[in-house]
């Protein structure tokens, strides 16, 4: 090879340089791009009598600058970092709205028991009586405004799912179109070299598609990367793309849930199976805080209808009625898995045995026989329950084939369907419908309390009717009246209870023989706020929560359960940007483009050019001299 071939070697390995070093800097600020560099070889030297002979360079290739482990490190904190945003974004509605002092449902609940307090102190009064049903009514409605609310984020988690599947769907198709051309330039003439501009396009949608939904990619021999999302669903093959969906859930159809389309059949993801990205932060935000945080409120409103409700009924209103329920009352949720096979239902429908024990969960029932056994699990935690432990009556017919299942949601509605059922002031059971007295002629010393009716509801029907307890001597006494039976010879302890059709009393003191005393119905007792005064007591009652809490304490239970998790959330996502931000530091370090450095490879690149090109001027001034040998 002459001078001037390895001059010209020198001239195209330098002008490579500068075209590289060009395209770097041209693309310094192109999202995913990997500084590029080329790689130069020395020709195969010449065998001379001498020894070898250097014949110039050759550009091998050119490669881009990429780390494979600090660009899996960057998807990796980019996608956990997209899923605490929006994680955050969204529990930050619910914290805003619990946590506000006005439009939470404390000051509603405060005011609804300042008229319960004002009745009791007042129990004739209509005004007061008036001033209490509308602290009830304005109650009842922030319930239904506070889930309103809850409904409304619902459905814009709804709405962000079906985007985010349509961007993702996007993307896949983009990723499977590269592979195609990454194939096709990489194979042309069977040269196998990089395509690094199209390499870095495909990295960038999958880096782009990352932080929506998390991704796992596996490299395949032709270059192209395959694409799996949740637990190894496939959603890009070659050239291939599939379609993601939402669809109803099998469970509960009013709920979305996301899944991938192979031969035109969905298969619906499992659930937690998607947890990094913009789209895995909104299912958990949902899983997670939104179903938990509406089934709390629900239970409040549950809790206190019901317990109120049960009280009510054990008093008298002013037209000398026993009482009726104050509130309506929601029904726990149940809903058939569309996948049964069986004729099984829930019948009677589910109620509630003890509002004490309710929890903030969803439940799972599956059959385990034709015959109405089932198994039931608690969906918060897990945990196989029996209903009675969770506070709830179910009963499921025969006709089940085994692994039917229903979804029970015991307090979902608890907050919507709350309302106010009374309209008429002088039905308010302020009163107790029992009084007690001594009789005038008495000659002992006993004492008879005013008694109180015994839950639960429905009293006795015998509870009003009039009954004498009679002293045969001061030690034993005889009962009589309308009920179960008349016990006599009853031995007295001074001081013990009573019960009889219903009511308990107690006795105290020292009474004579022939002494009596009487309970019957408490006729003109529109003055009596003994049940209005048991009323206003539920306020500070722990009823809820296995009576560990009030309804006040249930409610505020709800907002800390919120505000800790949205701090969480927050203080998280805080640290997960900062490591975004570290690890893109590092990975722009040793693949993005300095431009310091590149201005330096300019001038190294040029000057290469100009000692080449001053090679080739000296290789011609010898020939030149050659020539003029010989003339």
């Amino acid at each position: 090879m002459s001078s001037y071939s390895i001059g010209v070697s020198a001239m195209a390995t330098a002008q490579a340089g500068l075209l590289t070093t060009g395209h770097n800097i041209s693309n310094v600020n192109t999202p995913g791009f990997h500084r590029q560099q080329t790689v130069q070889s020395t020709n195969i030297p010449q065998y001379t009598g001498i020894g070898f002979l250097g014949q110039g360079a050759q550009v091998v290739t050119v490669k881009r600058i990429y780390s494979q482990m600090l660009d899996g490190q960057l998807m990796q904190a980019q996608t956990q970092s997209s899923n605490l945003e929006t994680y955050y974004a969204q529990i930050k509605q619910l914290d805003n709205m619990l946590a506000d002092p006005s439009a939470g449902l404390s000051p509603a609940l405060q005011e609804f028991f300042n008229g319960v307090h004002d009745v009791a102190t007042n129990p004739a009064s209509i005004p007061s009586r008036q001033a209490m049903l509308s602290g009830a009514q304005a109650m009842a409605a922030r319930f239904q405004s506070i889930n309103q609310r809850f409904t409304e984020i619902r459905d814009g988690v709804n709405s962000e799912i079906r985007s985010s599947v349509g961007v993702v769907n996007s993307y896949a198709q983009q990723i499977a179109s590269l592979n195609q051309q990454i194939g096709i330039a990489q194979g042309a003439a069977g040269s196998q070299q990089p395509a690094n501009d199209l390499l870095d396009q495909r990295d960038q949608l999958i880096g782009e598609l990352n932080q929506i939904i998390k991704v796992t990619t596996v490299k395949q021999d032709d270059g192209s990367l395959n694409v799996f999302i949740g637990n190894g669903q496939t959603l890009v093959l070659g050239a291939q793309s599939f379609t993601m969906g939402a669809a109803p859930s099998l469970e509960d159809p009013e709920r979305l849930d996301v899944g991938v389309s192979y031969g035109g059949s969905t298969i619906l993801l499992p659930k937690g199976s998607l947890t990094g990205g913009t789209l895995g932060g909104v299912l958990a935000f949902r899983d997670e805080t939104l179903d938990t945080a509406q089934n709390a409120l629900g239970r409040t409103a549950i809790g206190l209808a019901q317990t109120f409700n049960d009280q009510h009924q054990l008093g008298m209103d002013l037209n000398g009625a026993l009482g009726t329920g104050f509130f309506n009352v929601a029904e726990p949720k149940v809903i058939p898995n569309t996948s049964n096979t069986g004729t099984a239902t829930l019948t009677p429908p589910p109620t509630f045995s003890d509002v004490g024990l309710l929890r903030a969960s969803d439940y799972k029932l599956v059959a385990t026989d034709a015959l109405g056994g089932f198994t039931m699990k608690r969906l918060s935690d897990g945990a196989t329950v029996t209903p009675a432990s969770e506070g709830l009556t179910i009963t499921m017919t025969t006709g089940a084939v085994v692994g039917d299942s229903f979804l029970i949601k015991p307090t979902v509605n608890g907050a919507r369907d709350i309302s106010v059922k009374l309209t008429d002031t002088s039905a308010i059971a302020a009163a107790a419908p029992i009084k007690t007295n001594a009789t005038s002629s008495n000659t002992g010393s006993g004492a008879i309390s005013a008694g109180s009716v015994n839950t639960p509801p429905p009293p006795n029907a015998n509870l009003q009717q009039p009954v004498t307890i009679t002293f045969t001597s001061p030690t034993t006494f005889d009962v009589a009246g309308t009920g179960t039976g008349n016990p006599t010879g009853v031995a007295y302890t001074p001081g013990s209870n009573i019960t009889y059709n219903g009511w308990t009393v107690q006795i105290s003191g020292t009474p004579a023989a022939t002494d009596s005393f009487t309970v019957k119905t408490n006729i003109g007792g529109v003055a009596d706020n003994r049940n209005a005064l048991l009323l206003a007591g539920l306020q500070t009652q722990n009823t809820l929560a296995g009576g560990t809490t009030t309804y006040q304490g249930s409610y505020s239970q709800l907002v800390s359960f919120v505000g800790n998790k949205t701090r969480e959330v927050e203080v998280t996502a805080k640290s997960q940007a900062s490591l975004v931000l570290q690890t893109q530091q590092a990975q722009q370090a040793v693949s993005g483009v300095n431009l310091d450095e590149e201005a330096a490879n300019l001038l190294r690149y040029q000057q290469a050019y100009q000692a080449a090109g001053k090679m080739i001027q000296i290789a011609t001034t010898l020939f030149d001299t050659l020539l003029s040998l010989g003339r």
